[in-house]
């Protein structure tokens, strides 16, 4: 085997080795050795790229949640309270990916996979080569401090004058700001936000980016009337719709809705942005909960409209090995009436998560937060169903299903106790 830069960038076939050595138990050290490189790269590749796949329904990880006598309200003053540990996890290898106790597991689960972390890896470095110099933890932490200052109407020398600390110069600023460096790290910092934007040209290559054309081939064979064709020659079936729900589009939260037509039933993901990539993590992940072959029977046919966040419609119909995951079909435009099924179950959350409110300052901070709504809403008995709840339905038509649910977090509320008011998220 020929010898290899130790100090080099990991290639993808070098990333797709780390990932069977994590799924196989290996530590960081042996991967190391297999690949001849430090400890150190391999515990930051690991680090820096797995990616938080289920999230613990309770404020802090406690070992005793299963024994506790206090509610389950965790606090670190509890005398019950014992931080969860898991060596796999936070020691070596890092990740979760083939751990015998992964479907079982309660707690913050991370999985590392190779073509991803190389695929940002690879957005990192174009950017680092056009002139970022900095994390993306970096900038964020930037754009969060002078955010504030720049909306109570300073401007950047004076921030600067009055912040010694930030280690960089006032032109930095403002190509940051202009670049975009700071939306693509999750901070809304616009070059609209500047004082006296007016007089500021933007470079050339932001000018053009305003009118792109737009790339409407993921509609190619995937249009309503397609769909119809489709479900003509296949009656049978199964139908999902899929939507973006959410009050401030600059910073979110987002919640991707997906609504089981043969069930009545609402299941919603927590997502931080509203992108492609996102909601494309957000199938995955319910493709996770369901496992392959439940998905591929259950989500057959997957319905959306044509928001640009849904245009992933070749990744997420296929899996890697080539396998059929689902099939996309979208909506006329301005034809929201064509997925109706779900715009009605999205005013029943609609009640519990309201227009025009805070959604974080409700109470919608992360996956658990949107579980319970989604228990609650599926507890929920409706006239059309005959005096049923969703999750009665799916009880008796699929307990399989409904087995794997109740394994990813939701339960099924009482009928007194079902609460369709925000305070539910305040209990």
């Amino acid at each position: 085997m020929a010898a290899m830069k130790k100090n080099g960038h990991l290639t993808l076939e070098e990333r797709k080795i780390i990932e069977t050595g994590i799924y196989n138990g290996s530590t960081k050290t042996a991967i190391s050795k297999t690949l001849g490189k430090d400890n150190s790269t391999i515990g930051k590749e690991i680090k820096n790229h797995r990616k938080l796949t289920y999230k613990y329904n309770l404020p802090l990880e406690c070992s005793n949640y299963q024994h506790c006598s206090y509610g389950r309200k965790c606090y670190v003053e509890c005398p019950n309270y014992k931080p969860f540990k898991c060596t796999r996890r936070d020691v070596s290898p890092g990740a979760c990916n083939g751990c015998e106790k992964y479907t079982k597991c309660r707690f913050n689960k991370y999985r590392y996979n190779a073509f991803e972390a190389n695929s940002e890896y690879q957005e990192t470095l174009v950017s680092s080569r056009a002139g970022v110099n900095a994390t993306v933890n970096e900038i964020r932490a930037l754009g969060e401090l002078i955010k504030p200052l720049i909306e109570n109407g300073q401007s950047i020398y004076a921030i600067l004058q009055n912040h010694p600390e930030i280690d960089c110069c006032e032109k930095t600023l403002y190509n940051y700001i202009e670049s975009g460096v700071f939306q693509d790290a999750g901070v809304s910092i616009t070059p609209l936000d500047l004082k006296m934007q007016v007089k500021r040209k933007l470079p050339k290559a932001k000018r053009t980016e305003y009118s792109p054309r737009k790339d409407k081939s993921y509609l190619k064979g995937r249009k309503y009337e397609d769909l119809q064709n489709y479900l003509e020659i296949n009656p049978d079936a199964y139908v999902v719709e899929m939507d973006t729900v959410y009050n401030d589009v600059s910073k979110g939260p987002f919640i991707q809705t997906f609504k089981f037509l043969k069930y009545d039933l609402l299941i919603c993901i927590y997502q931080e942005a509203k992108d492609s990539q996102h909601m494309l993590n957000g199938i995955l992940l319910l493709e996770e909960i369901l496992g392959e072959s439940l998905f591929s029977k259950e989500v057959e046919v997957l319905k959306t409209d044509r928001g640009s966040e849904f245009i992933f419609s070749d990744e997420a119909e296929l899996r890697k090995d080539g396998s059929r995951r689902t099939r996309i079909f979208y909506c006329d435009a301005m034809a929201s009436w064509q997925k109706g099924s779900l715009e009605n179950v999205h005013l029943l959350l609609r009640e519990i998560c309201p227009k025009g409110v805070d959604l974080f300052a409700l109470g919608v901070t992360g996956q658990s937060a949107l579980t319970l709504v989604a228990s609650h809403i599926n507890s929920y008995k409706k006239e059309k169903l005959n005096g049923k709840s969703s999750f009665q339905l799916l009880e008796f038509l699929n307990p399989l299903m409904m087995r794997k649910l109740l394994d990813f977090g939701m339960c099924v509320i009482a009928p007194d106790e079902v609460i369709l008011k925000p305070f539910l998220l305040k209990k």
